[in-house]
């Protein structure tokens, strides 16, 4: 039997593609979902599930064995429902526990106005959403210090590949090209999100954060009207970021603007980005016609 179990809190894209790398090593890998649909999905893939949620624990026995734990569901307004349910669990497997990961978001920096940002700078959320991340991976982290297991954290930019991309936008008529001045983000592919994980597992640092983006940050409606001409359609008008008439959820999207340095992961970890800009990430994807 393995010895390397790896234990996903909210088995999402990024647990699936760590999960299969892992596997093709021998590693036994668990994880928790929602529904029971959902748990069937994820069982097919041969992954050990259970159903979890802010008020339904774990049996203990659950994370028996786990050498590694991955952190992929979002704080609420009540805090991080893992830390709330599962706490003491968690520190009952710290002699086996070599390596916890916690996915966050480079939102724990706030607006920068389009500038850089990398992991020696403090954070200042500037949103709900980042301000949770941030008490997160503070509790997160204290976690590890008390109870003496390898706790680093991944501020992920804007996740796409597979399914998720500007390329399903456009097919679906649901991809705009909403334009503000001076607004740009960064954006990784969940291939290299893996990647980063791997490496981390390969050398666990205690308490370290890392920047998960590729190597430039870009404005949205390029990235929309670069993904239009790959598979030969007519790119959506331009529309004024005032006249587009969002949600409060769409337009707090809008609400930040900064560039992010992915130099850590580089030279700390040895990764090598697949895709270092959106263009190579999106022409893979239309090539492969997912």
């Amino acid at each position: 039997m393995t010895n390397k179990h790896l234990f996903a809190f909210g088995f999402g894209s990024t647990a699936s593609v760590l999960a299969s790398r892992l596997q093709s090593g021998g590693w036994h890998i668990s994880g928790t979902c929602r529904t029971s649909e959902k748990a069937e999905a994820i069982r097919s893939k041969g992954v050990e599930t259970h159903l979890f949620s802010s008020d339904k624990k774990l049996p203990p026995e659950a994370l028996q064995g786990v050498t590694h734990i991955l952190l992929s569901i979002p704080p609420g307004a009540d805090g991080d429902p893992v830390l709330r349910m599962m706490q003491d669990e968690i520190v009952s497997q710290r002699t086996t526990l070599k390596w916890i990961g916690y996915l966050s978001t480079t939102g724990v920096y706030g607006d920068r106005a389009g500038g850089l940002v990398d992991e020696t700078m403090e954070m200042a959320p500037t949103s709900d959403r980042g301000r949770r991340r941030q008490a997160a991976e503070e509790a997160w982290f204290a976690l590890g210090r008390e109870a003496g297991v390898p706790v680093q954290t991944f501020r992920l930019a804007g996740i796409y590949g597979p399914r998720r991309n500007q390329i399903v936008s456009l097919r679906t008529g649901k991809a705009r090209r909403i334009v503000k001045p001076g607004h740009v983000f960064s954006r990784i592919h969940v291939e290299d999100i893996a990647s980063v994980l791997e490496a981390s597992i390969a050398r666990p640092n205690a308490g370290a954060a890392y920047n998960v983006c590729d190597d430039e940050a870009a404005p949205p409606q390029d990235v929309v009207a670069f993904a239009a001409d790959l598979i030969g359609m007519t790119p959506p008008p331009e529309v004024p970021f005032e006249d587009a008439n969002l949600s409060p959820m769409a337009r707090s999207f809008y609400a930040e603007s900064k560039r992010v340095s992915n130099r850590r992961i580089k030279e700390e970890l040895g990764v090598e980005l697949r895709y270092p800009t959106y263009r190579e990430g999106l022409r893979a994807i239309a090539e492969s016609g997912d």
